[in-house]
């Protein structure tokens, strides 16, 4: 059994997180609930920090916030001094809500509307990273309109494929996202952006994929990059700012998932930087990475009551538990696997294998598939590790089920950082068939 963070049995023999007894997080917040390891969030966070400051190397680690996008974590962000990764509207809106430092801002996403970028300039955020000609174009336009310039970063996808799910894969050549390095397309957009009088070419952005377990495709990604800076350097007199990395630092999931620890990732991608920009004698750009999933994916714990009990003979025991993919999609997604126990008992002996549904009506509806537990009762309490990323943040209203609320634990004190939904949050919108409201 393996466990994250502050997460241990305690003397009662039940599971405990934060100095906190998950039998009684779930009396007091009800079930499901999310909670999160908070000096884990804080440790991850630091030990990349604390690598580049240790190796004197001028850099910003952004919490890619669509991770886990909330007003609490933004402020959690900001106390641990990093920098925020947004991809919408609405994670700016969350990032300005917690008074997140604009400046310290950066806007992601290949479709940023009119009314996104607008609200970031007039927020005066740090920098959008572009993705498109058509995001480049728009751009220097509403910058034109406002008198305003605009720092951005050019994102190139350099053709490398991290080992990782291909729904996730973001760095290859076919991809929706950033400016092709191998056609042309990446060398256009920059000469646009210089050209431009309304933007300033901080630098260059790339994103290789995610849960990667080994430093080879960032290392790969930097030599491409590279050696397309070197000549850029002496056909366009270019020389960046800032290289911006990405993230898709990996976690543990499962026994079957061995990443490395963040000071690992960060200091081999020091080392290539460093020496490409003294093979091909530049300056040293500023480094920039995104994690994200790796600052708060295993500091994340789901708690569920178990409920209803099917027996297929020969075939599979279910069990089912009162969330699923309302609260977490990625195993229906991607078949994303997971470990639990059973907070109440988790040292017990397991006498069975089930397979633990959701509550939600698709038969797709499974969180983890032949997880072997001691017998249950519907007094019991499942506890899903490593919840942190793409849970709460992909969590919908399937079947009109409520979002759960979410939990912040540290030092032995609790912390309601969301509400849980009511059903009269869930029709909130809704307008009767005879609205006033006409088109």
């Amino acid at each position: 059994m393996y466990f994250h963070g502050t997460t241990k049995i305690n003397e009662k023999g039940h599971l405990e997180i934060g100095g906190i007894d998950t039998i009684d997080l779930a009396q007091q917040f009800g079930t499901p609930l999310y909670v999160y390891d908070v000096e884990l969030i804080r440790k991850r966070a630091r030990g990349f920090k604390k690598t580049f400051d240790k190796l004197n190397v001028p850099a910003q680690v952004a919490y890619a916030s669509k991770a886990f996008s909330t007003v609490a974590m933004v402020q959690l962000a900001k106390e641990e001094g990093l920098s925020l990764d947004v991809v919408s509207g609405g994670e700016l809106y969350t990032a300005l809500c917690a008074e997140f430092p604009p400046e310290k801002i950066h806007f992601h996403g290949n479709n940023k509307s009119v009314e996104e970028i607008n609200m970031a300039l007039d927020a005066n955020i740090g920098c959008f990273v572009v993705d498109n000609f058509y995001e480049l174009d728009l751009l220097a336009e509403l910058c034109a309109a406002k008198k305003v310039k605009a720092n951005i970063l050019i994102r190139v996808t350099p053709g490398i494929e991290a080992h990782t799910h291909d729904y996730i894969l973001t760095g290859q050549e076919d991809s929706k996202f950033g400016f092709d390095l191998q056609n042309g397309q990446a060398e256009t957009a920059l000469k646009q952006g210089m050209k431009s009088e309304w933007l300033n070419v901080l630098g260059i952005h790339c994103h290789i994929g995610s849960q990667i377990f080994e430093t080879t495709g960032f290392i790969l990604a930097a030599q491409k990059i590279f050696e397309k800076l070197a000549q850029w350097r002496d056909e366009h007199q270019y020389n960046p700012q800032v290289l911006n990395l990405g993230g898709g630092f990996g976690i543990r999931y499962t026994n079957e998932d061995e990443p490395l620890e963040p000071h690992q990732y960060v200091e081999k991608i020091i080392a290539e930087v460093k020496t490409q920009a003294d093979i091909f004698k530049m300056t040293m750009p500023e480094i920039w990475i995104e994690p994200g999933r790796s600052l708060v994916g295993d500091a994340g714990t789901t708690l569920y009551k178990i409920g209803s009990r099917k027996e297929v003979p020969n075939v599979r025991n279910y069990l089912a538990v009162d969330g699923g993919m309302s609260d977490n999609i990625r195993p229906s997604l991607y078949q994303a696997k997971y470990e639990a126990v059973l907070a109440n008992r988790p040292l017990e002996q397991a006498e069975e294998t089930v397979s633990i549904a959701g509550k939600c009506c698709e038969s797709g509806d499974m969180l983890i598939w032949d997880l072997p537990l001691p017998k249950t009762t519907n007094q019991d309490l499942l506890a899903v590790f490593c919840t942190g990323a793409y849970g709460y943040s992909m969590a919908n209203n399937y079947n009109r089920i409520p979002r759960p609320p979410v939990v912040f634990v540290e030092n032995g004190e609790a912390t309601l950082v969301v509400k849980r939904e009511s059903y009269q949050d869930l029709v909130r919108l809704d307008l009767p068939l005879n609205s006033s409201v006409k088109i």
